[in-house]
Order: C-alpha cells, then sequence, then structure tokens
C-alpha cells in the first residue's frame, strides 16, 4: 500500500473509532457498538503499525515502531512532501 492510502486508511479509521467511543459514551449497553469498536481499534492499531514498518514512525513519542531511531529525522517533513500532499 502506498503512503498516502495508508494515512487515508488510518485517518478514517481513527475517524470511525471517535464516532463509536462517543456513541458509546452515551450508550454503554450497546454489545454491536463495543463489538465493532474493538474490531476497528484492533484495525487501526493494525495499520499504523504496518505503516509504521514500511514508511518510519507517525509520531515522535509512545510506542511507534521503528528499527532506526534517526528515521523520525531523516524521513520527510509535511513541508517538504511533493505537490499535491502525496509521495
Amino acid at each position: 500500500m502506498k503512503r498516502h492510502d495508508y494515512l487515508e486508511k488510518i485517518q478514517k479509521l481513527q475517524f470511525f473509532a471517535i464516532d463509536l467511543n462517543l456513541y458509546l459514551d452515551i450508550n454503554p449497553e450497546c454489545e454491536k457498538a463495543r463489538a465493532d469498536f474493538e474490531q476497528i481499534s484492533c484495525e487501526l492499531k493494525k495499520t499504523m503499525w504496518d505503516y509504521e514498518k514500511q514508511y518510519g514512525p507517525l509520531t515522535n513519542f509512545g510506542t511507534a515502531y521503528f528499527q532506526d531511531p534517526e528515521s523520525w529525522v531523516n524521513s520527510p517533513w509535511p513541508w517538504e512532501k511533493k505537490k499535491g500532499g502525496k509521495n
């Protein structure tokens, strides 16, 4: 998967997870929403892990996967990306 595709998928999964979280705040007894939240959360973690293995860390703190600690500094910064925001 290309970098842009990974980032788009991560954004969609994060939006879905937040939306489900808000729904569960109001409807904590809803088993379907709880199961969906668990499934989306697992898919989000896996997608972020796969992205970080291939392209480098998404954040400079926390549990981001990285083999080379310098990859965070050496990867392109947002303003260094190609025109249109895609690498």
